[in-house]
């Protein structure tokens, strides 16, 4: 597991949208994983930013999001359809077609999980997954006691990860309680992820994801399995971490090691 620990959250989402453009500068039609959330907004921003300073092109690349509430129609304000158009899709030049999301709205949700799992497969597998992290250490909608094997699947969702989307809808009663999301056994088959953490709310969390023991309890200590995690950090998220200097040490200032 990679550590890179910066000074302030925009150097660290700056960080994060460097490693999905090495990706896509090296591959075209690579096929990456996104994530939705409020830390992902000035990610997707800045990613905008550069695509219209003519710095990256999506035009070939292909899009598989981690998740989705079951229930809501894709053009349902409060649906992750709705905002990856409103954040990126609607202001790059990526082809629709080739981007893909769970229908929260499908007939059978256990039927759905499966075929956007087989075509994940299909699509030759995921070379970049972008990943924030809940304050309980959930990945995508994968809460604590997850199976640390399972692929994609019907979660039901804590009332602190509704309550943390509550945002998105009018009405709390109007909060999906259950959701279609990647499993973690699907995240850790991709090729590469970048988790992206930042502030002091999520220092707890990504304190046990990259210390503590690989356990259920944080599903995303299960990073710690990837060959090839890198955690993305701010000095507030990464407030409680204790090997601090070694991190440093490794990756100064952020920096690649020298045997990168």
């Amino acid at each position: 597991m990679k550590v890179l620990i910066y000074d302030d959250a925009e150097q660290a989402v700056a960080s994060a949208a460097d490693h999905l453009i090495a990706v896509l500068n090296a591959k075209p039609d690579a096929v990456l994983g996104l994530a939705t959330g409020g830390t992902m907004l000035p990610l997707y921003q800045r990613l905008v930013a550069l695509y219209q300073e003519g710095l990256v092109s999506f035009g070939k690349a292909v899009t598989f999001n981690l998740d989705e509430y079951i229930g809501i129609s894709p053009d349902h304000a409060g649906s992750y359809h709705t905002y990856m158009r409103n954040v990126l899709f609607d202001h790059v030049d990526i082809d629709l077609s080739r981007t893909y999301l769970p229908r929260g709205d499908c007939e059978d949700a256990a039927t759905e999980a499966a075929e956007y799992e087989a075509l994940i497969g299909a699509s030759g597998g995921i070379d970049l997954q972008l990943l924030g992290i809940g304050q309980n250490g959930h990945i995508g909608f994968n809460e604590p006691t997850s199976s640390l094997s399972a692929l994609t699947r019907i979660k039901t969702l804590t009332q602190d990860t509704r309550n943390a989307n509550a945002r998105y809808f009018e009405h709390f009663e109007d909060i999906p309680k259950y959701a279609l999301t990647m499993g973690i056994g699907s995240i850790l088959a991709t090729r590469s992820c970048v988790l992206l953490a930042t502030g002091v709310a999520k220092a707890q969390a990504v304190a046990a994801m990259v210390e503590g023991p690989v356990s259920a309890a944080c599903p995303a200590s299960a990073l710690q399995l990837h060959p090839k995690a890198t955690i993305v950090l701010d000095k507030d998220a990464a407030a409680e971490l204790t090997l601090t200097d070694y991190y440093h040490h490794v990756h100064p200032k952020g920096a690649e090691s020298v045997w990168n």
